[in-house]
């Protein structure tokens, strides 16, 4: 059943006879439309009868944060719990950053911030437990991988797994959306990226927390076995 964030009018049609759903808004719940998509979502959902709603989110953006109250706001009886995630360690093995890894240049603006980088499977096994398991209604998790990384020590350690060196150039903002726009990236998505990322790669993100550990019993991925597992895998392959 197709669904389209631009276009709510398709939304009643997704939902019907659907017990639960994972929402990811695209392009970010920090946008400033979001918070109104939300709010529509939330009564769609009730009014088509779905029990549980699992959104993603981020840690420590404020908009996002609006965006999750209307959800809830509007949602009814709706169950809503929140993983607010930390950088995608896949950013660098499918993601914006994949092409820097087999470039052997990581050129980005975080500066010498760290961000405690989480596996995707950790996150998938934890909207999982959600979506099918009690004890979450209102829950909000902040999920984080086990130790925090300056971008530096990241590429250092996908040089290591990749078998050739990995160097991290950190730019400010401006010109990271200027290389952006090169990219054909437009320019007013660039420029919401690049202030984003200073939003985010601050520092105040940088705290690890047991969340995933609480809700799954286990520690989360480390970097390391991510980096060993894409490149055994052939991410970077080129």
């Amino acid at each position: 059943m197709p669904f389209d964030w631009q276009d709510d009018t398709g939304w009643e049609a997704a939902l019907r006879g659907t017990e639960a759903a994972y929402v990811a808004y695209y392009p970010d719940l920090a946008v400033p439309r979001a918070a109104e998509a939300m709010a529509v979502f939330g009564r769609t959902a009730a009014a088509c009868g779905v029990r549980r709603v699992v959104l993603l989110s981020g840690r420590g953006e404020p908009q996002a944060a609006v965006a999750e109250e209307a959800l809830r706001g509007a949602a009814g009886t709706v169950e809503v719990t929140v993983v607010r995630s930390a950088f995608f360690a896949q950013n660098f093995s499918e993601g914006a950053l994949l092409d820097g890894v087999i470039g052997g240049e990581l050129v980005f603006p975080a500066g010498t911030t760290a961000e405690p980088f989480l596996d995707l499977d950790d996150l998938a096994d934890v909207v999982v437990a959600a979506l099918t398991g009690d004890g979450h209604a209102g829950a909000v998790y902040e999920l984080t991988g086990p130790r925090a990384l300056t971008f530096e020590q990241a590429a250092e350690e996908l040089g290591r797994a990749a078998g050739r060196p990995v160097r991290y150039t950190p730019v400010t903002g401006p010109v990271y959306a200027s290389l952006l726009e090169e990219f054909g990236v437009s320019e007013a998505e660039a420029g919401f990226l690049a202030e984003l990322f200073a939003t985010l790669l601050d520092g105040h993100n940088a705290a690890t927390t047991d969340d995933v550990k609480r809700v799954l019993g286990r520690e989360p991925k480390d970097f390391s076995d991510f980096a060993r597992e894409a490149a055994r895998d052939g991410a970077w392959h080129g």
